[in-house]
């Protein structure tokens, strides 16, 4: 089997094995911020930074319905000018959560990306998030770290690669993406139906 091959049979049989039952509460957790207004903070390092800000478009723009609120989602991976001030003149470790301390709102939820679990700015602005009150969700991969003992929801991926960790883990954010936008969209047929019905 060569390498390209043996890639794709890695992925497979780590997603086969994906734990569904945090996957759900994630979901579940995503749509109770959606009803509730709240908003939903992302965050992680490196390639774990771009699946934030990916995810967050995505929450943002594909779970669009015409007649429907739009999802209030963040990325903390964005403002990079505000990073590097952090970094600089305080600690790298504070990024996320002196940017948490100034935008979040009570119920709010943050969601931490880490493959290793142990990367000290997403532990530190869950740990934050937890005294706080807020809904916190930990996704990892390798033996899940101090982020998967500590995030409320831990979605923990069975497999010690990282750049397959980061697909799965890019492979779950879309899901759940795609997720919301169903269960918005499903959330506005009774409201059609009742304007059909008066229209009729």
């Amino acid at each position: 089997m060569n390498i390209l091959t043996s890639y794709f049979v890695q992925m497979s049989q780590t997603l086969e094995q994906l734990p569904l039952a945090p996957l759900q509460r994630i979901a579940d957790a995503l749509w109770d911020a959606y009803e509730r207004d709240a908003t939903i903070f992302v965050c992680g390092n490196g390639g774990s930074a771009a699946t934030a800000s990916h995810f967050v478009c995505d929450l943002s723009k594909w779970t669009i319905q015409a007649q429907a609120r739009r999802v209030r989602a963040i990325a903390l991976t964005d403002n990079v000018p505000l990073i590097t001030a952090w970094s600089n003149d305080q600690n790298y470790a504070d990024v996320f959560v002196e940017q948490l301390k100034a935008l979040y709102r009570d119920g709010d939820v943050i969601v931490a990306i880490s493959g290793s679990g142990n990367s000290p700015n997403v532990v530190r602005a869950v740990e934050w998030g937890n005294a706080v009150g807020a809904v916190t969700v930990g996704i990892t991969g390798f033996d899940g770290g101090r982020l998967h003992q500590i995030a409320q929801i831990g979605l923990h991926i069975n497999n010690s690669f990282m750049p397959q960790v980061e697909d799965i883990h890019s492979t779950i954010c879309h899901a759940l993406a795609v997720n919301l936008g169903k269960q918005i969209e499903a959330s506005l047929q009774p409201v059609v139906l009742r304007a059909m019905a008066v229209g009729g």
